[in-house]
């Protein structure tokens, strides 16, 4: 490469570092939160406003200064914050004290840019100066129109009225207030102190009493879940008590398994030893049904039967004659009667005749009357001799016969009884069982044995009756004669032939 090419090359390098360097030198740029204030030779703009300030705004771009003819300061456009504190009087004539903080900044239109530039363009640090002192001087006088009340309880009231008051001045400063806070408000006589004690009284007493109902439905929460633990507990007990019972109850029972299973065994046993002395019993009673009751049943039946005949004969004689003695006694009777009727109508007859004669021989009524009447009572005296006589007789003949059935019962006593026991045992047993009929269970201890002895004692009843029927026939008077009118006489017991 040729020297000239060097030298040219460096020459344009050297020519462009000094254009970046002059244009460095002359280029400024303005940063988003500020604006270029350009014054100087030819520090115009292009609009009207800017022709009429005799400076240049740039705001959010670059612009050329000419070093030596024009200067170019920055105006900060960001937020400010000014802290107020006030002291002033209220409309009641209390004084109190006012805190609040204003936060404020450069308008972004190019008017307010203007107004800020020609006030506080090199004083920017004595803006928050100049904003308190503008903002107390307002916060007075309204404060002075409105009661302390009004301060507590409409504080967007004094802020809206300050904003608006203060307005004006702060559009002549090219400011804008984006916030405005009251944060505090204290007086030295205690009347805002007053003021709150009421509500906070209403408050505290709110308080105590949420309290009291809290800490009282907390102690019936404790109570309930104290009550729910006891029963919890009580349950879990009684489930123990459960489980332990059933425990012990098996332990029970597999320590009784062996003597209830000894005990059913026995039990097994004595059942089959009661089947036993059952059948045993049955077959007492079968040998007894085979070998005693039906000889004896028989030997009564011959017995009774025998007797029966023999007492049947005796009172068919013993009636035989009396019938006889009856009807001799009616004959004799008939015999009188007809005899004394005859005598009767004989006297009739002959009383009739002699009234007759005497009414023929001319003698007075009052005889043949007389002598009727005569024959009358006659004929009824024969009548009544004859009825007598008849009487008589038929009592003599009935007084035979009761005779002669005494005589067949004194002859014959076992017979008669035994026959009579016999047709009325079904009634005697009937009245023997109703004793028994209240008994569920009988327990015989002797086993068979006692079965056998029962039955005896029952088969041997009818001899016990026969005993009986003897010392009560033994006892009675024997039958008297009949008397002369035929009845017998007092004590004799008759009893009815079978």
């Amino acid at each position: 490469m040729s020297l000239e090419l060097m030298l040219t090359i460096g020459a344009v390098v050297v020519a462009l570092i000094v254009l970046l360097i002059l244009f460095k030198m002359v280029w400024r740029v303005a940063e988003p939160n500020e604006a270029l204030i350009i014054s100087g030779l030819g520090a115009r703009g292009r609009n009207e406003l800017a022709d009429s300030l005799g400076f240049k705004i740039v705001t959010g771009k670059g612009t050329a200064v000419m070093p030596g003819f024009q200067t170019a300061r920055r105006l900060r456009l960001d937020s400010r914050a000014a802290n107020l504190q006030v002291h002033c009087v209220t409309q009641q004539g209390i004084p109190v004290q006012v805190r609040g903080v204003v936060i404020y900044k450069v308008g972004d239109d190019l008017t307010s840019i203007a107004n800020a530039a020609r006030r506080f363009l090199d004083q920017q640090n004595s803006m928050d100066g100049a904003i308190h002192e503008l903002f107390t001087g307002h916060l007075r006088s309204i404060i002075g129109n409105l009661t302390v009340e009004d301060l507590i309880l409409n504080r967007e009231r004094l802020t809206g009225e300050t904003r608006s008051s203060a307005a004006d001045e702060m559009s002549k400063l090219g400011l804008v207030v984006d916030s405005l806070q009251i944060q505090e408000i204290d007086d030295e006589t205690g009347y805002i102190v007053n003021l709150g004690k009421p509500h906070a009284a209403r408050v505290a007493a709110s308080a105590r009493i949420a309290e009291a109902q809290r800490d009282q439905e907390a102690t019936e929460a404790e109570q309930i879940a104290v009550a729910n633990k006891a029963m919890a507990k009580r349950d879990a007990q009684i489930k123990q008590a459960s489980y332990q019972a059933e425990i012990d109850e098996a332990q029970a029972r597999s320590r009784q398994a062996g003597p209830l299973s000894e005990a059913s065994a026995r039990q097994e046993v004595v059942v089959q030893e009661t089947r036993a002395a059952e059948l045993e019993a049955a077959l007492a009673e079968q040998r007894l049904q085979a070998q005693v009751r039906k000889p004896a049943d028989a030997k009564a039946y011959e017995t009774v039967t025998l007797s029966q005949a023999d007492r049947d004969a005796r009172i068919a004689q013993a009636e035989a004659e009396a019938r006889e003695t009856e009807l001799r006694a009616v004959a004799q009777a008939s015999q009188v009667k007809q005899a004394a009727a005859a005598e009767a109508e004989a006297v009739r007859l002959r009383g009739e005749a002699n009234a007759a004669a005497t009414k023929a021989g001319g003698e007075g009524e009052a005889q043949a009357v007389k002598a009727k009447g005569l024959a009358a009572a006659e004929a009824a005296r024969a009548r009544g001799l004859a009825e007598a006589d008849a009487s008589k007789a038929k009592g003599l003949a009935e007084a035979e016969a009761i005779r002669a059935r005494s005589e067949a019962l004194a002859q014959n006593q076992d017979a008669v009884i035994a026959q009579q026991l016999a047709e009325n045992w079904p009634h005697i047993v009937e009245a023997a069982s109703k004793s028994l009929g209240n008994v569920d269970h009988m327990v015989v201890l002797n086993g068979a044995q006692g079965i056998e002895e029962l039955l005896a004692k029952a088969l041997t009843l009818g001899g016990t009756g026969f005993g009986l029927a003897r010392t009560l026939l033994a006892n009675v008077t024997p039958a008297q004669e009949p008397s002369a009118n035929g009845a017998a006489a007092e004590g004799v017991t008759p009893i009815k032939p079978v």
